[in-house]
């Protein structure tokens, strides 16, 4: 059994704040390195397949040295130029601070999806009106539109299918995205209109006190992964601060 499965959904977005907030106030190497470096011996422990765990963190590996690249191309100049042409100019500040962003970016992106991968909408939903208290209606009412979202892909395959049959597909493809897009628009407001009405007639819009199918709580679990994202984070500033590289967005 995958160990994320036990914990809250709510717990796993504290936890993703939190790694993220730290990371993200940090302008220093030694931060970024160490946090990443925790998470990587983590890892191993959630239960999550390898397969699963390279395909949806792709993004994040393919964008950190992405955003690298281009902070050492256009960031703030300062130090020695190693690189000069025309407008782009490569200085040893830059090349620090790149490494700094997409240090930052893996360290805040591969926990954060990794956390989320064994999410259920419904436990998550369950957990912002139980546990944080937020209001019933907007939560239902979210939970419900995100419920839709996987409905799009299959909307799309199927005007594709549509237009093809009817022979309005083989050319134009502008002018077909377009089109499709457009039906696509007008089907999910119809959808939408719909569930709306079957909501408010099974008595989701009321104001009186709701009772839950499933009860959100907290355990061993959820205070296991709290304590080791705030390890982590205490950690990565306490080893920048004791080698002296520490440095903060906010002065």
């Amino acid at each position: 059994m995958n160990a994320l499965a036990r914990v809250n959904p709510v717990t796993a977005f504290a936890a993703a704040l939190v790694l993220s907030v730290s990371l993200l106030v940090s302008l220093d190497i030694v931060t970024a390195s160490v946090a990443l470096a925790a998470e990587l011996l983590l890892i191993p422990f959630a239960g999550v397949p390898w397969r699963t765990f390279w395909v949806r963190t792709a993004p994040v590996w393919i964008a950190a040295p992405l955003a690298g690249v281009t902070t050492a191309l256009y960031g703030e100049d300062s130090g020695r130029v190693r690189l000069e042409l025309g407008f782009v100019t490569v200085t040893d500040g830059s090349l620090e601070l790149a490494a700094v962003i997409a240090l930052r970016v893996l360290a805040a992106g591969i926990p954060a999806i990794v956390l989320f991968i064994t999410v259920d909408l419904t436990r998550f939903a369950d957990g912002l009106a139980q546990l944080l208290h937020l209001p019933a209606r907007f939560v239902l009412g979210a939970l419900a539109g995100l419920r839709l979202v996987g409905l799009f892909v299959e909307d799309w395959r199927a005007l594709e299918l549509a237009r093809r049959a009817r022979g309005v597909a083989d050319r134009g493809r502008v002018r077909r995205f377009a089109g499709q897009a457009f039906a696509l628009l007008v089907l999910s407001v119809r959808r939408g209109t719909k569930l709306a009405t079957a909501m408010e007639a099974k008595g989701f819009r009321t104001d009186a006190p709701r009772t839950w199918a499933r009860p959100s709580s907290v355990g061993r679990a959820d205070a296991v992964l709290m304590l080791l994202a705030i390890v982590i984070v205490v950690a990565a500033i306490v080893t920048s601060v004791s080698v002296g590289a520490w440095r903060s967005i906010l002065g």
